[in-house]
């Protein structure tokens, strides 16, 4: 029986991430201020201006890049790199033999725990509606 936190969760981790683009997408409007309608513009108007901006642009982004991992010192191991992208398959892998477990009466879960393990599943999966 499904209990209906359980099911608000589980429609909620479906719907709330496309919905949260399209939300994104019509109030957040992409304007021709992109470095590559800049790049265009300046090969076609001043040539002789594209490789300043090419090195500028460069360094922004170096400096993004820079602020960005201002937490790591030096290169992060290749063990963290796999570990944080490891957390959510990992996550939602394990939800996933919960909720089977739950299903097939090995395991007796409280409705809030299942709730929690359904929206994350179903937060994957809403994530991959986009």
């Amino acid at each position: 029986m499904v209990f209906p936190l359980e099911a608000v969760t589980t429609i909620g981790g479906l719907i709330l991430p496309p919905v949260f683009d399209i939300i994104k997408k019509a109030f957040i409007k992409k304007g021709d201020g992109t470095a590559e309608a800049t790049l265009n513009c300046l090969a076609e108007t001043k040539p002789d201006a594209l490789p300043g901006y090419v090195e500028a642009n460069a360094k922004l982004m170096q400096a993004r890049t820079e602020w960005f991992n201002r937490d790591v010192i030096g290169q992060a191991s290749r063990w963290v790199v796999d570990l944080r992208a490891a957390i959510r398959p990992v996550t939602v892998c394990m939800s996933m033999c919960f909720l089977g477990m739950d299903a097939g009466k090995a395991l007796a879960m409280d409705p809030s725990t299942r709730a929690a393990l359904l929206f994350m599943v179903a937060s994957w999966f809403g994530g991959r509606l986009k």
